[in-house]
């Protein structure tokens, strides 16, 4: 077992892992942050997308002890108590989810996107959300969600 460090959502864990643990599961299972979801077990479907140092990354696909240190964010950590991200609420607004299973992955996906492209353009949304997979919806509302978190972002710092 490795003891490892992780700010998570603004609080220090120290947690003791094995060196095969992945992000994911220790997220999951020893942390108790069940928002962070796996679909597929192969890094294909984006369900566990976190933040860790800022970038949308999958958790699946990290093992535990390569985020020592890192400072990670999931989709607990996005709201600030009862106050939804505007991600969240543009998702709601605009019907971005269906059964909801993808959707803290493709909401810290638009995080990520929105952190480094403030005011993407439809390829560079499709490009930013093409790792994460909905099985239930076209995408049409996916698409309108991050659009419109984007426009509420950039209001909030005008």
């Amino acid at each position: 077992m490795t003891p490892i460090s992780l700010n998570i959502n603004g609080n220090a864990h120290t947690v003791e892992v094995e060196d095969r643990a992945l992000l994911a599961d220790v997220l999951r299972d020893n942390l108790k942050m069940t928002g962070t979801h796996i679909g597929c077990d192969t890094s294909q479907c984006g369900c566990c997308t976190i933040l860790m140092n800022g970038d949308a990354v999958k958790s699946c696909t990290v093992l535990a002890v390569q985020a020592n240190g890192a400072q990670i964010t999931t989709i607990e950590g996005l709201a600030k108590g009862p106050d939804l991200h505007p991600i969240q609420v543009a998702f709601s607004q605009c019907h971005g989810l269906q059964c909801g299973f993808c959707t803290p992955g493709m909401i810290m996906a638009t995080a990520g996107l929105l952190s480094n492209t403030p005011q993407p353009t439809d390829a560079q949304i499709h490009e930013g959300l093409s790792g994460n997979l909905c099985r239930c919806t076209g995408y049409i509302h996916i698409v309108e969600s991050v659009k419109q978190a984007a426009k509420t972002l950039q209001e909030m710092q005008a």
